[in-house]
């Protein structure tokens, strides 16, 4: 009795004889096109190691979300509360007064001052002019510099200084509470006045280390720097990009491995490796040309154009094997691997492209470049390993131990592929079925947790123990004044910033933040005035409260530091001091501000959010919270599209697509439990990991659909499709999980939460193509019909 899965059945469907156009095109021109490769390959590789690193702090905004606007128009208005650096310099015995730790100061003063991307007008620390102390004596205000005149630093200056700091009010933002360090803070210029090129992060930050940090610390055992910023966390990311190429040089080497063992073939090996390559030095050299750099997101793109390459490249490799196997010569087998490929192959890169588009619906730059990278990455691919890997491999073709693996190998292992090919039995579908129903359920409960943003303190794209976490967990124990900043606008006519009704209006306004969990302090004009009204009636703290006459708060606020005010008076910063930039903490203070707006409607000035580090991490969040789902509902709708284009049945879109999804859940559900937020960084892997795991789902149903023409039963059908394509499938999730999994020891977090998502939507879309899409076409597909609308096409063709 014959075993039902090896019964071919009647084959209805044949593949024609005639070969189409682009196969003709190709493989009859195949000199021309080799040369034409190599031309191209020389030109787009010498552009490709031209390539530089490259971040910017405008492109890492959404310039066009209202607060972004708000901040970029009174940008020159708000000094110190855009793009800036703070840094420490601490004595771990002793304290600052001392004449060792004042002439330190000094010189690191100094060197700040001259570092190349630094606004010389606004670096303040104690050392600096516009750093001043002032007290109500009998005869009125007196007041100066902090550092007391004179030469030297006897104990009679010391002291002087120590009384300064004491009435300067820099306790706790200049100077630590503890008197062991002090804070040199410094604006910095996005572009050079001069020359007009944009600031260099990676040149910033290692300038700071090199001329600050080791200069001034690496001989001193009794003194610590700590940097943050903006700038040196860039810089940092940007220094931890090297790493990258070890890590691409580990996956070549592991995929190499991995595709020798597969097919036991060195040009089975090495063709797709080559072709891959060929194709990420493509995508780097057309990258130059276009003006991109890379930063510290879209460095990883080339991981994924490599990955693509090699699961396009792996299922070249089959088909060559089998058709070496059935007895073809190297050019007939690429040709015919050619023909039963490129048009799934063409369709799934085509999704793949498409898909990486949809992230230019978010209004950040920097997501925008890696939709464009990724998306020119996946349009090289579908050149290098759908022309010029079968036309190299129509030379080399598969060697005699690989066409020997093939064939002892899928006898030996039919067992394995009939008991997988149970997937699509009428009792075990049911089963897949329910499966991943619970799943979904799990998945959408367990994602509840899921959040936009920052879930860490400090900087959660490098690791808890990096140095500018070490730092910054040094700035917030030690200093009153957290490095996260929330800045509320207040706009007015000029010279009406400090009329009363202004000024009752920000006092109530940081009376509501101040009792808001997650803030720590606020400062504004209202703060200023209030001391200098006590400060006028003998220091009586009765007296600190904001005054109704206007002309006390005219002469309170003549004082103000120039931050607090601008040159006209028509606008003025209200600064929230938050306890850390989690997303939670940032919504519930913009939803403070906003409330109180809201209930409070003003004709002469206006309340506008928001500028400082905060500001600018509640406008990414919501840029992010808006755009995810729809980034997320049109990747799936382009992918649909093109999936009914190429197979003209939606039962065929849904065998293809429901398994993304529930990857898409799955992954978002651990996302959630692992407390990775939706950020910047991880908002593209969501597009990403469905875009190429889609590639699993066509190959499988191409395949699928193939042998189910031919009149087969739906389980042989999908038994054979196991033999052919399946096992290139299962073995490409593989490799590729395996690939990306190396990011997992990048010293970038948030590169090792992409290597971990990734590895993650690899891994399940493979499975779901697998296991899922067999069992939903149990259910979805009619193969009767489809042989019966078959071959009435046939006759009408």
């Amino acid at each position: 009795m014959s075993n039902p899965l090896h019964d071919k059945g009647e084959h209805y469907i044949t593949t024609p004889k005639a070969e189409p156009l682009l196969e003709r095109l190709i493989f009859n021109n195949r000199p021309i096109i080799l040369i034409i490769f190599a031309l191209l390959t020389a030109f787009f590789g010498y552009h490709a190691v031209q390539i530089k690193p490259d971040a910017s702090f405008e492109r890492l905004i959404p310039l066009e979300h209202p607060y972004i606007k708000n901040m970029m128009e009174h940008r020159a208005d708000l000094q110190n509360l855009g793009n800036s650096i703070r840094i420490a310099v601490a004595v771990k015995d002793g304290d600052i007064f001392t004449e060792e730790y004042m002439d330190l100061l000094e010189k690191v003063t100094d060197e700040v001052f001259f570092l190349n991307g630094v606004d010389r007008a606004g670096v303040q620390s104690i050392w600096t002019p516009n750093t001043r102390w002032v007290e109500v004596t009998e005869e009125g205000f007196q007041g100066g510099t902090v550092i007391p005149g004179g030469d030297g630093w006897d104990k009679q200056r010391l002291a002087s200084l120590e009384q300064n700091i004491q009435r300067s009010g820099e306790i706790g933002r200049l100077v630590a509470d503890d008197f062991k360090s002090t804070i040199i803070s410094a604006p910095l210029l996005e572009k050079n006045p001069e020359t007009g090129e944009t600031l260099n992060y990676q040149a910033f930050g290692n300038s700071i280390e090199e001329k600050i940090r080791e200069k001034y610390a690496a001989d001193n055992p009794n003194v610590e720097i700590h940097v943050v910023g903006f700038a040196k966390k860039v810089g940092d990311l940007i220094n931890g990009i090297q790493s990258i190429g070890l890590f691409f040089l580990v996956t070549i080497g592991l995929t190499f491995v991995l595709l020798l063992l597969y097919s036991r073939c060195w040009s089975g090996t090495l063709t797709p490796i080559f072709a891959s390559i060929i194709a990420v030095f493509w995508q780097l050299g057309i990258l130059k040309l276009l003006g991109f750099g890379l930063d510290p997101y879209s460095v990883l793109v080339p991981f994924l154009v490599f990955a693509v390459g090699i699961s396009h490249g792996v299922q070249i490799v089959n088909a060559m094997a089998v058709e070496s196997a059935d007895g073809h010569n190297a050019y007939e087998s690429a040709k015919r691997a050619f023909r039963g490929l490129y048009v799934p192959g063409m369709i799934a890169l085509l999704s793949d492209a498409i898909g990486f588009l949809t992230l230019l619906f978010i209004e950040i730059d920097v997501i925008r470049d890696l939709a464009v990278s990724a998306s020119i990455g996946v349009a090289v691919v579908i050149v290098t390993n759908l022309v010029l890997h079968p036309v190299l491999l129509s030379y080399v073709g598969i060697s005699k131990s690989g066409v020997r693996y093939v064939q002892n190998h899928d006898e030996r292992h039919d067992r394995k592929w009939h008991w997988m090919s149970k997937f699509a039995h009428p009792s075990v579908a049911p089963v897949s079925i329910l499966i991943a129903l619970i799943g979904t359920g799990l998945g959408f409960y367990l994602k509840q947790d899921l959040k936009v943003g920052d879930l860490d303190p400090g900087a959660p794209e490098l690791r808890a123990d990096s140095r500018y976490n070490m730092d910054n967990k040094f700035m917030i124990e030690n200093y009153s004044t957290s490095s996260d900043v929330l800045v509320v606008m207040v706009k007015t006519e000029p010279e009406r910033c400090s009329s009363y009704p202004v000024m009752a209006a920000m006092n109530e306004l940081q009376w509501r933040l101040e009792n808001t969990p997650g803030v720590e302090s606020t400062a504004s004009i209202v703060t200023v005035s209030k001391i200098v009204t006590k400060a006028f009636n003998e220091g009586n703290f009765k007296w600190s409260e904001l005054s109704r006459n206007q002309q006390v708060i005219n002469s309170s606020v003549q004082r103000a530091p120039s931050g607090l005010i601008n040159s006209d008076c028509s606008l003025t910063p209200v600064l929230a001091f938050l306890e850390d930039h989690k997303a939670e903490t940032l919504q519930r203070v913009v939803d403070v501000v906003e409330d109180y707006v809201a209930e409070n409607p003003q004709d002469d000035f206006q309340f506008l959010l928001a500028a400082g580090n905060a500001g600018v991490d509640a406008a990414t969040n919501e840029v992010i919270s808006d755009a995810k789902n729809m980034m997320l509902a049109f990747v799936y709708a382009v992918v649909s599209i093109l999936c009914y284009i190429t197979f003209r049945s939606i039962r065929a879109v849904l065998c293809i697509v429901i398994p993304l999804g529930l990857t898409s859940v799955l992954c978002e559900a651990l996302m959630a439990q692992l407390g990775i937020g939706i950020k910047v960084e991880t908002l593209p892997v969501i597009a990403l990991g469905v875009g190429i795991g889609v590639d699993y789902g066509i190959y499988i149903y191409a395949k699928f659909e193939h042998f189910l023409l031919q009149g087969r039963s739906l389980q042989n059908a999908y038994f054979e499709t196991l033999r052919s394509t399946g096992k290139a499938v299962i073995f490409t999730g593989i490799t590729l999980g395996i690939g990306v999994c190396t990011w997992i020891l990048s010293p970038i977090k948030f590169q090792a939460n992409m290597g971990l998502l990734l590895f993650f939507m690899f891994i399940w879309n493979m499975v779901g193509a697998i296991w899922l899409l067999p069992a939903l076409a149990r259910f979805l597909l009619r193969p009767d019909q489809m042989v019966a609308r078959a071959k009435a096409a046939q006759v009408a063709g």
